[in-house]
């Protein structure tokens, strides 16, 4: 599903037109929290895009986690053309399957990601496990028209062959799993395409 060609679209996006609005939200919501030293974890942070944007605002060091490594290649090439190439690590681990190969980081990011994962409760768990003070997540609005785009998306998808599929999630269950890990809301942005949804450390996680 997410092959060379929209790594490369996604990296000369990029490039010509900086972060979409959503993804600038998240930034400005990360930032107004303090970034000089902090550790970033963006989970399926694709070419890196908003990573960069948070070290060049003073973060120490960014992590990005993926499934797939179709993304490598552009994003590296953006953080050698950022100069941040010594601060950004790429591996591929599922979080949300193996929450101990990853290390926690100040600041925990889903872009775009909790409507491509199945089991929401279990990646926002792991994601809010993570995150020492901060954690960003966006979603799709849940009502009539996005749940009829997912559907006529999945049914496209399941005609083509490939077994991706998107997922409408409820945005209240979402935020009761990240409250639940000692998470505290603080920022909500309900757009038409993506919402998000920012907190803060409230207490340590419950084992």
């Amino acid at each position: 599903m997410f092959g060379p060609r929209f790594a490369r679209h996604l990296a000369s996006r990029y490039r010509k037109r900086g972060l979409d609005r959503a993804a600038t939200r998240i930034v400005e919501f990360v930032a107004g929290h303090g970034l000089e030293g902090a550790t970033i974890l963006e989970v399926g942070g694709g070419v890196g895009a908003i990573q960069i944007e948070l070290l060049r605002r003073g973060a120490r060091r960014a992590t990005n986690l993926e499934l797939v490594d179709v993304y490598d290649a552009g994003a590296n090439r953006l953080a050698a053309a950022a100069g941040v190439s010594d601060r950004v690590t790429r591996r591929l681990v599922d979080i949300a399957a193996t929450p101990d190969d990853v290390e926690p980081a100040d600041v925990v990011i889903l872009h775009r990601v909790v409507c491509c994962y199945p089991d929401y409760e279990r990646l926002l768990t792991a994601a809010a496990d993570h995150a020492r003070r901060v954690l960003v997540f966006s979603h799709p609005p849940r009502n009539l028209a996005s749940r009829a785009v997912m559907t006529a998306q999945n049914s496209a998808f399941r005609l083509m062959g490939k077994t991706f599929r998107t997922f409408t999630h409820s945005p209240g269950a979402m935020l009761a799993v990240a409250e639940a890990r000692g998470m505290r809301r603080e920022y909500t942005h309900r757009g038409r395409v993506w919402q998000v949804i920012g907190l803060t450390r409230a207490v340590a996680p419950v084992a």
